[in-house]
C-alpha cells in the first residue's frame, strides 16, 4: 500500500489534540507520509506554536519532516473583533492566540529544538507541493484554515489539484464549544472556513464536535499511557497530568486525534453524513459557527461529516501510537 501524502496544517498545542495527532501520524509512515507541517494562528501564536511543534518532531524522532511558519492573524478576526463580540452578546471561552503575549518561551524541557522552521513560508509550500504532486496529497487541517485559504487566494486553480481536504473543526447539530454557536477553529477564522469549504476540492471530509465529543480521555486510560515512560509521554504528562490530579473525574476531548486515527484506520468512524454545511460570517451571536443549511446559500457545499465512531477502536489506537513512539531517543 502506499502512503497517503499529506500536509498537517496546525494551530500547535503543547501536547493535547494537535501534537497528539502528529505523533500518531509519524507512528506510521507506512500510511501516511508527512510532507510538511505548516503552522497557522490559532491555539498559539505562530512562533510559540512552531516551538511547540518542532519540540513534538524532536521528541519522537522526526525532526526531518519540515516545519513552515503560516499566516499569524486571520483574513478578518481579530483580539478587538473579539472583544467587541464578548461585549454585545457575551463570553467567548477560549480566544488563544488573541490572549497571548508575543514572548515565545522554550518548550518542555526548558530549551528549543534543534531543528529551526524552513525559511520557505507556509504558503509557498502548500502551493509548491500540490504543484509537484497533482491530486495526490491530502490537507489534513487541525486549526483554523487561513493558510489554505490565502493558498487558494492566490491560485484558486490549486482546489482542483488537491487530492482532499480533512479537518477538524465546526459543529453541524450540536452546540459549539468556544460560544453556544460556534467551534473554536471555525470561530477564530469563519471567513478562512467559508472561503476554503466554497472552493471545488474534489474530496471533503469534517471533523466536528459532532463526532469529537463521542471521545472524552478519561483519567484511566491517561495513566496507563504515562506508565510507560518515554520522552512523548513524558511530554504528555507534563501537559495534562495537572488536571487529572486537581479532579480525578475530569475529560480532556482530544478533537485532531480523531482525525489522525480515521487517516490511519478509516473503520474507526461508524456514522457519517453527506451535509450541506453553513459557516456563519456575520458579525453577530453566531459568528464562526457552522450548521447544516436548510436552504441554499452561496459557497455552501455538501461536506461528508463523521458523527460517530468505535471507541474502543480509537482508544486503542491512540494508546498504541502515543505509549509506543516511533523512535524513543532514550531507549
Amino acid at each position: 500500500m502506499t502512503a497517503h501524502r499529506i500536509i498537517f496544517d496546525t494551530d500547535s498545542a503543547v501536547f493535547n489534540d494537535d501534537a497528539a495527532a502528529l505523533a500518531m501520524l509519524a507512528g506510521r509512515p507506512d500510511v501516511v507520509d508527512i510532507l510538511g507541517v505548516t503552522v497557522v494562528a490559532g491555539n498559539y501564536p505562530v512562533p510559540q506554536g512552531a516551538e511547540h511543534m518542532l519540540h513534538l518532531l524532536e521528541l519522537i524522532g522526526a525532526d526531518d519532516i519540515p516545519l513552515y511558519l503560516g499566516a499569524e492573524s486571520p483574513l478578518v478576526n481579530s483580539p478587538a473583533h473579539a472583544a467587541r463580540q464578548e461585549a454585545r452578546w457575551g463570553p467567548v471561552s477560549f480566544k488563544g492566540a488573541f490572549d497571548a503575549t508575543d514572548r515565545v518561551v522554550p518548550p518542555q524541557g526548558g530549551r528549543f529544538a534543534a531543528a529551526r522552521p524552513r525559511t520557505t513560508g507556509a504558503v509557498p509550500f502548500i502551493i509548491d507541493t500540490i504543484d509537484r504532486y497533482p491530486h495526490e496529497v491530502t490537507l489534513v487541517a487541525v486549526g483554523p484554515m487561513t493558510n489554505l485559504a490565502r493558498a487558494f487566494q492566490r491560485r484558486p486553480d490549486l482546489a482542483a489539484l488537491v487530492k482532499g481536504l480533512v479537518f477538524m473543526g465546526g459543529n453541524a447539530r450540536v452546540p459549539g464549544n468556544v460560544t453556544p454557536a460556534a467551534e473554536f477553529n471555525f470561530w477564530f477564522d469563519p471567513e478562512a472556513a467559508h472561503a476554503v469549504l466554497a472552493m471545488p476540492i474534489p474530496d471533503v471530509v469534517m471533523f466536528g464536535l459532532d463526532i469529537t465529543n463521542h471521545a472524552p480521555l478519561r483519567k484511566s486510560l491517561f495513566d496507563r499511557i504515562v506508565a510507560t515512560d518515554t520522552p512523548l509521554t513524558r511530554l504528555m504528562r507534563h501537559d495534562m497530568a495537572p488536571r487529572f490530579e486537581a479532579d480525578a473525574a475530569a475529560t480532556y476531548h482530544v478533537w485532531d486525534c480523531i482525525t489522525a486515527a480515521w487517516l490511519i484506520d478509516p473503520s474507526v468512524v461508524t456514522a457519517s453524513e453527506r451535509l450541506p454545511i453553513a459557516v456563519e460570517t456575520s458579525f453577530g451571536a453566531t459568528y464562526g459557527g457552522s450548521s447544516v443549511a436548510t436552504a441554499p446559500r452561496p459557497g455552501t457545499r455538501t461536506l461528508e461529516v463523521m458523527l460517530d465512531l468505535d471507541l474502543e477502536k480509537f482508544f486503542r489506537i491512540y494508546e498504541e501510537l502515543l505509549a509506543t513512539p516511533p523512535t524513543d531517543p532514550a531507549a
